[in-house]
This record gives structure tokens, C-alpha cells and sequence, in this order.
């Protein structure tokens, strides 16, 4: 089941210090901040020619005088962006300056949100195609069920594109809802992704993946990890490994598990052989999905001196 909510506003207009080089006595000043929309056609006004032609200047280019409403420029793109002003096409008199930036509306967040560190906290994240070329601000929050009655909560931020909110209640069956907002000055989306804690349990990889040799065994290799620092209580929620193993060279990758320990003796490797191994981890109850896999290590079977 998903939930959708978008919302588009007009594009507001700011005021910021010009310090550009164009134009006659008074172009340096105040710089009205205009956005448009790129591949679109974007009109520059200049309200106090008051319906009459005016001239348009871009730095020290004239660019010709234009009737009433404004500059019209047709399939914007990156390359319009700057600085353009508005004159009296007699006295040269500057009307009014514009600093246009181009970009795009926010389009719906790609939200995921993973429990890494069950049952403590659930970390979400967002990616937001195609980039939008402008400042995005984000709000994040998240409920427990998906009704307006119940209170909503702040997901505190993270990083530029990711939150995170604890104080969780193991085995409900009444889903949580994050709500990610994007907004910009040229429009706003929104994205609900509704989940149970339970499916959304993914470890982190395991970690210190060490790889040795058993004195006297030439066709195996002992493997040893430790859990992943953020899985919070390995001993009352344990976890659940595989391992996947090649030969150096070899075109060949095999999985195996999954197993409970954090260690397993690998046998039937080739003797005197480079093998590389990785391991991933799940929760042991098989709720949510497996970890992404551990960074590699490398050994090679014990041979006689």
C-alpha cells in the first residue's frame, strides 16, 4: 500500500545585493532573485515600464528593447542564468535588476528507510531524481499508524538527505509512517512511505572479516568476524551469516550458509590458492532482509615449508 501527496506553489521572488557590472549609473544595487523552471520558456518582467518597451541589458550586452510583458526566453537552460537588467530604451535609466537561476521543482523523495541498529532506531534516507540544480530544504517526520490521530514526530536529521527516529515498538502490527517534504522556490513534494519495523530490520556488514590458515590443513581456511558495531545487542537479538568465496582468478563465486557463529572453517578450497571471502549478516528470526556484503579478505590454505 503507498500513500502520495504532492504539492506545487508559485515561484516567490527575493531581494539580494547585486554587484554586477551592467548597464548605466544605478545598475549596482539591489537584485530581484528570480527561479524558472529549466527546458521551459521563463518571462523577466520589468513592472515599471508600466506596459510600455523596455531595453534589456545582461552585463555589459544590450541585448534590444522589448514590449510589454518582458525578456521571453524560450527552452531556458543553464546557460541563462546571471544577471540581466531592465532600461529606459531613451534615457538608459535602469528600472530594475533580475538575477535568474534556473532549476527544477523538487520531484517525489525516493525514500528508504533500513532498522540497522534494531530494535533501537530506524535510519531513512532520500534521493531526489533529477537533481533540482536548486537549494532544497527538507522536512522530515514520522508516525506511529497512519491516521491523523496519532501524534507525529520529528525525524531528526542525519546528514543533507537522511534522518532518523528511535523509541520503537517491537512486533506492532500498526505501521509507521515517514513523511519526507521537499520544497524549493520553485515547488514542493512530498513522499509517504508507510512500513512495519520488523520488514525494514537490515544490519550493517559484518565487520573485522579476518581470513588464516589451519597449520596441517592444506584445503582449508578458518574464517572469523564480529557482528556490525551498530547492531546494538548481538547476545538477546542474534544474527545470522553467509559467506560467498571465489579464487583469485577465478570466475566462479560460491555462497554458503546461513550459519550462527562468527566463525566457520571453509573446506574444499584449492591448495596453495588466493581465495577472497565476503559475509553478510540477517537478523536471526529471518525478519528483513540480509546486510550488504562485508568488505573483502583474502587468505591462502596452510602449505608445508
Amino acid at each position: 500500500m503507498k500513500w502520495l501527496w504532492v504539492v506545487a506553489f508559485v515561484a516567490p521572488t527575493y531581494t539580494v545585493p547585486y554587484n554586477g557590472t551592467a548597464g548605466s549609473t544605478g545598475d549596482r544595487g539591489r537584485c530581484a532573485l528570480q527561479h524558472g523552471t529549466l527546458g521551459t520558456k521563463v518571462l523577466l518582467p520589468c513592472p515599471a515600464a508600466a506596459g510600455g518597451p523596455a531595453e534589456w541589458r545582461r552585463g555589459g550586452t544590450i541585448l534590444g528593447t522589448y514590449p510589454a510583458p518582458g525578456l521571453a526566453l524560450p527552452n531556458a537552460s543553464l546557460a541563462h542564468e546571471g544577471h540581466y537588467s531592465c532600461h529606459h530604451p531613451g534615457t538608459g535609466e535602469t528600472w530594475a535588476t533580475v538575477c535568474l537561476r534556473l532549476g527544477y521543482p523538487p520531484a517525489l523523495p525516493a525514500v528508504e528507510c533500513w532498522a540497522i541498529s534494531y530494535p533501537q532506531a530506524v535510519n531513512c534516507s532520500w534521493v531526489l531524481v533529477p537533481e533540482p540544480l536548486l537549494d532544497t530544504d527538507f522536512v522530515a517526520t514520522y508516525r506511529h499508524g497512519v491516521w491523523r490521530a496519532t501524534e507525529m514526530g520529528e525525524c531528526v536529521r542525519t546528514g543533507p538527505r537522511s534522518c532518523s527516529f528511535g523509541d520503537v515498538q517491537m512486533f506492532s502490527l500498526t505501521p509507521y509512517v515517514v513523511n519526507v517534504t521537499a520544497v524549493n522556490p520553485l515547488g514542493a513534494a512530498s513522499r509517504l512511505l508507510p512500513f512495519l519495523l520488523e520488514n525494514i530490520i537490515k544490519p550493517d556488514p559484518p565487520e573485522d572479516l579476518r581470513v588464516s590458515p589451519i597449520p596441517g590443513e592444506t584445503k582449508k581456511l578458518l574464517l572469523e568476524w564480529s557482528p556490525p558495531g551498530s547492531w546494538p545487542f548481538p547476545e538477546y537479538f542474534p544474527l545470522k551469516y553467509r559467506i560467498r568465496y571465489a579464487r583469485e582468478e577465478g570466475s566462479v563465486t560460491k555462497t554458503i550458509g546461513p550459519y550462527e557463529q562468527t566463525s566457520y572453517t571453509l573446506t574444499g578450497v584449492r591448495p596453495g590458492t588466493l581465495h577472497h571471502i565476503q559475509v553478510a549478516a540477517k537478523d536471526f528470526t529471518d525478519s528483513g532482509e540480509f546486510s550488504a556484503w562485508s568488505l573483502p579478505a583474502s587468505g591462502t590454505p596452510w602449505m608445508e615449508p
